[in-house]
């Protein structure tokens, strides 16, 4: 017959191990461990994310109107707008705005190279 001690020691060990794995149990009562640091989950925001992309699309926009030129630019926009429905939202998208237009020039005179 089992002894009902020793079953309940070895329950005992068995969840002592558990925490152990997981990380715990290396505290002493009383002290300031690992716990009483954790911070709670913070929901985070979609916003920042959203914003840093859609900053890069506009930084790439400009780029390339800066770069090939506004009429080159506008004749590349009108052949996706003949394509198909993936690159006319690519048009879209892509078609010049007055943020665009205004980085664009700024970027020209930020990198203009005296000659």
């Amino acid at each position: 017959m089992a002894d009902p001690y020793m079953r309940d020691f070895q329950g005992r060990l068995k969840r002592i191990e558990r925490i152990h794995k997981r990380g715990g149990g290396f505290e002493a009562a009383g002290t300031l461990g690992r716990s009483a640091y954790r911070q709670p989950a913070q929901k985070r925001s979609l916003m920042r994310p959203l914003i840093l992309v859609l900053g890069c699309a506009v930084m790439l926009k400009a780029g390339l109107y800066a770069q090939i030129g506004p009429v080159d630019y506008a004749e590349r926009v009108d052949r996706l707008r003949q394509g198909t429905e993936v690159e006319q939202i690519g048009a879209y998208v892509m078609q010049a705005d007055a943020v665009t237009i205004a980085i664009s020039d700024f970027l020209k005179e930020l990198f203009k190279t005296p000659v």
